[in-house]
């Protein structure tokens, strides 16, 4: 099993997923607000559950994956961000790509707390994947997340649909 590191930022701690963030996962992904532009559908008990034993298979089988989002002060759980590997059905593919997600409660955002934990989370990537390219895909309707996208350095490689229009992006 991989050792996932614990990266902190100035009012972060991005770690690993423990059992005991289970409730606030199921909250983080059956809300509306922040499944409006991934998917639509809010995740029930059991879907979250598959989601969260699959942030953990990435680790094991990728060497990379997502990181439970706290805050410093007070340690609340408020949301996800890192790479996955999807193998997503859709062209052009971005199949090989290490795909960066994020997913905060609807009470984090608008803070800055996605760019200041994808700012480390990249900078980790770069680092253990050298010259490996990333990438995201995001709703064209998102238009927090593609501020977000832009901060970080992802420009527009394509648009396509996967489960509705999509824009991707690369960096």
């Amino acid at each position: 099993m991989i050792d996932i590191p614990t990266l902190e930022t100035e009012r972060l701690i991005l770690r690993a997923h423990r059992l005991d963030d289970f409730d606030a996962h199921f909250e983080l992904w059956r809300d509306e607000d922040v499944v409006r532009f991934i998917g639509g559908v809010p995740s029930t008990r059991e879907q979250s559950w598959s989601r969260l034993l699959r942030l953990a298979g990435m680790w094991h089988h990728m060497g990379f994956g997502f990181f439970a989002i706290e805050e410093k002060d007070g340690g609340r759980f408020i949301g996800e961000a890192g790479f996955l590997e999807a193998k997503r059905e859709m062209q052009p593919s971005i199949e090989g790509t290490m795909e960066v997600g994020w997913a905060l409660m609807p009470s984090a955002h608008g803070k800055g707390y996605a760019t200041e934990a994808l700012k480390a989370i990249i900078g980790w990537g770069e680092k253990q994947f050298p010259g490996r390219m990333m990438t995201c895909i995001i709703s064209p309707d998102n238009a927090p997340s593609l501020k977000v996208a832009d901060k970080l350095g992802f420009r527009e490689t394509a648009r396509t649909d996967y489960n509705g229009p999509i824009i991707q992006f690369s960096r």
